[in-house]
């Protein structure tokens, strides 16, 4: 069994895979302060409750965008693993060629999200990662990670016209409103938000396709990707584990560059 872990700036997604089947997989809440020891309790709670024994893990993955989460992680592999992790980065991500500029600026979970994806699909595509930033990724048909946009994330927008505008309430974004056009102050800015970023979505991947060039598919993940497919005009197919199975994907490559 491996563990693959994505260390995000507000959730850290987990899982283990016997094979290729997803065993079990978890979110929590990324907390930069936690130390390796607290980390252990947290998973070791998590792992008993579906009778996991840590014992049986060949290797752990992790892609992380929290720098000190990186220091903690790996002490935590070491001392409760018995092994250091293997960290993803554009030098380990298998075959898929990297064409930024400087390949070491790309996201790790933008990586592994990529080669999940083409893993899967095997064509041009464009890929949608709502987190705490939201990212849009472009891989062509040959496989390679071509580039991509990163705006702010629905949940900064959100919090951000909370705290700068006086006399606006904080709303939950779980559902979009009815209407476009909102009746009280709660459905506007929900229509805003929700509709508004679905508009920025469809601008971003009609552009995007243009410069890609013939009808790449369209892929969504994170928290929020099933609320953004219910009002998207362009989002074609939700991949919730979407970053889970590249670095189970990426593990394999490793494997198969150490025979």
């Amino acid at each position: 069994m491996i563990f693959v872990i994505d260390v995000g700036n507000t959730n850290t997604v987990m899982g283990v895979y016997e094979g290729k089947n997803l065993v079990q997989s978890w979110r929590v809440r990324t907390e930069r302060n936690v130390t390796e020891d607290e980390f252990h309790v947290l998973v070791s709670n998590l792992f008993a409750m579906h009778g996991i024994d840590t014992r049986a893990f060949s290797k752990t993955v992790i892609a992380c965008v929290v720098p000190p989460m990186m220091t903690i992680l790996d002490a935590f592999c070491r001392k409760y693993l018995d092994q250091p992790p293997i960290w993803v980065d554009p030098r380990n991500c298998g075959a898929m060629p990297i064409l930024y500029d400087n390949p070491a600026e790309v996201g790790a979970d933008r990586i592994v999200n990529a080669v999940g994806a083409y893993d899967k699909y095997r064509t041009s595509m464009i890929i949608i990662d709502f987190g705490t930033a939201t990212t849009f990724d472009a891989i062509s048909a040959a496989g390679e990670y071509m580039g991509g946009a990163i705006s702010p994330g629905i949940q900064i927008a959100s919090e951000a016209l909370f705290q700068k505008a006086s006399k606006l309430p904080r709303v939950d974004i779980l559902q979009p409103p009815e209407k476009v056009i909102g009746k009280d102050t709660i459905g506007s800015i929900k229509a805003g938000i929700i509709y508004g970023y679905a508009g920025l979505v469809d601008g971003m991947v009609r552009r995007m396709a243009r410069e890609i060039g013939g009808s790449p598919k369209v892929i969504a993940t994170g928290g929020l990707a099933p609320l953004m497919k219910d009002v998207s005009e362009t989002i074609e197919f939700v991949e919730s584990a979407l970053t889970l199975e590249g670095l189970r994907i990426i593990s394999e490559a490793a494997d198969a560059a150490a025979l």
